[in-house]
């Protein structure tokens, strides 16, 4: 057995069943590998960003890892952003990165760079192989890494001579790693400041506070003292719709966000730490929580936000408080000229049971999120890192997560050309994604946020930075070079009719919304 073989084989044996591969030269000993491991999953991506983003929405939705499989130091460099974001998400993902053969490296070949240097800062944990007889122990040492509460990437830097050379053998998975706790003490801190503080409470939750049974907890807690929940601006995966615990989620512009918490004496942190505004801006504040609230963090990212939430639950003598649940919601059709309001109302009246909902629509966000509250429960992953081009390539790693769920993919236009190539992987795999795009032809976040850095009367050149309609991009007809089903809609009506349709197909379809 070479080092690849047994590196494959070993993931396979910790439990890996899926691999999102953009490979080259260096790779094609794994290649062959992962052809030879017949209940792997190989799933090629035609751009590494789509690659490392399916990863990213495969580790969000089965909460294990996928292996990405990249070229070398620049093929990964190409995948880094999205790595960025799903490190943010604390999303599992182990990253297979081929290099040059050891004795290779000193010619300094075209492609040679300092992949570890590239891999560290989107990385929890890079190992480079020592040898073929390590590359197995490292492939198992990745994924138990990856596999730590919430999930982390691993990064494992494989030379080409390693992954040929023979006389390897797979090893056995590790044990997993415990997940921390928050202490006792800490749970006794926020209760007391829970049942001490007489003005307006808040418990802020973010991570795996957001998941279904831990937002019970919390509600309950809610329920027993009066606090309020919210939520980070962008969850990683958040659990909502009809019936389930809501949560408000924290504005995106920073002065709203601070406007939002100010009335707080005592704001409880599970699962996130507390917020900052994205930006600086002239005159407007960083940190977001108010001057002189009483500040508890109950549980970092990193411990279980579940065991806290229910232990302070416990601690409150909560359990048997009945939380508040989200009312169904439904809306009557939009006629007309086409709005955001009428994909609104579609969206929540027809989106089915357990749909999962990859949002990246930017501008056209907020009005999506609030329509969408009571709609049959279902799934909403954000950007977690805010590096753009994070929306389609997430969609195909859920849809592979989860065959049996619907997944909806509301993605901007502009952020969507940094990633256009997952419609192909769509396609090639027959994922069951309904892509709604919503056709501005602008950057609009950035026309906004040109005004709020204080930017007057900006010109023509400023403005054509931010305009993409020279030439107009048309979605439907890439979509359909790329093998996906497509249709332009322009009105209300014909939105709702095409939604209709294509959530009762099962495959990949894009709907483009003019608006």
């Amino acid at each position: 057995m070479n080092g690849a073989e047994a590196l494959i084989a070993t993931l396979r044996g910790c439990g890996v069943e899926v691999c999102f591969a953009n490979p080259g030269t260096s790779e094609m000993q794994l290649v062959s590998a992962i052809d030879k491991q017949e209940d792997m999953r190989a799933i090629l991506g035609l751009f590494e960003g789509v690659v490392t983003g399916a990863a990213d929405g495969y580790g969000r939705m089965a909460d294990k890892p996928a292996a990405t499989l990249l070229h070398l130091g620049p093929g990964l460099a190409n995948g880094l952003a999205n790595l960025h974001n799903a490190r943010r998400a604390g999303a599992p993902v182990i990253n297979l990165v081929g290099d040059h053969a050891t004795y290779h490296l000193r010619h300094d070949a075209p492609l040679t760079s300092d992949t570890a240097g590239v891999a560290r800062p989107m990385s929890d944990w890079v190992r480079l192989s020592q040898s073929e007889r390590d590359l197995a122990q490292a492939g198992a040492e990745a994924v138990q890494v990856a596999q730590t509460y919430p999930g982390r990437i691993a990064t494992v830097i494989i030379p080409a001579d390693h992954a040929w050379s023979e006389g390897s053998a797979a090893v056995a998975p590790f044990s997993p790693l415990e997940t921390p706790s928050a202490p006792a003490s800490v749970i006794a801190a926020a209760a007391q400041a829970l049942r001490a503080e007489s003005g307006p409470k808040c418990l802020y939750l973010g991570g795996r506070s957001l998941r279904e049974d831990a937002l019970l907890q919390a509600g309950r807690i809610a329920a027993a003292t009066g606090a309020r929940l919210i939520c980070e601006t962008f969850p990683a995966r958040l659990q909502r719709g009809a019936g389930r615990v809501s949560v408000e989620r924290l504005p995106y512009f920073g002065e709203m966000a601070e406007a939002l918490l100010n009335g707080f004496g005592t704001i409880i942190f599970c699962g996130a730490e507390p917020p900052v505004s994205f930006f600086a801006y002239p005159g407007k504040p960083s940190w977001l929580s108010p001057g002189g609230a009483k500040l508890v963090r109950l549980a970092s990212m990193r411990e279980d936000a579940l065991a806290a939430l229910s232990e302070l639950a416990d601690a409150l003598d909560a359990q048997a408080q009945a939380p508040a649940r989200q009312p169904p919601r439904t809306f009557t059709s939009g006629e007309g000229k086409l709005l955001i309001e009428h994909i609104g109302a579609a969206l929540s009246d027809l989106m089915p049971e357990h749909a999962v909902v990859s949002d990246e629509s930017a501008t056209c966000g907020p009005a999506l999120y609030g329509m969408t509250a009571g709609a049959e429960p279902h799934d909403w992953i954000c950007l977690t890192g805010g590096a753009i081009g994070q929306g389609l390539p997430v969609a195909v790693g859920a849809a592979v997560a989860c065959p049996d769920r619907k997944v909806i993919a509301l993605q901007a236009d502009g952020s969507g050309m940094y990633t256009n190539q997952a419609l192909w992987t769509m396609a090639r795999e027959q994922l069951d994604v309904v892509t709604i795009l919503l056709n501005n032809g602008s950057y609009a976040i950035l026309n906004i946020e040109l005004m709020r850095v204080g930017v007057q009367n900006p010109g023509p050149k400023a403005l054509s930075m931010l305009d993409l309609r020279r030439p107009e991009i048309n979605w439907a007809q890439m979509a359909e070079s790329l093998g996906v089903p497509a249709v332009r809609t322009n009105t209300g009506e014909a939105f709702r009719q095409a939604l209709a349709d294509a959530l009762a197909i099962k495959g990949p379809r894009l709907i483009e919304a003019l608006l």
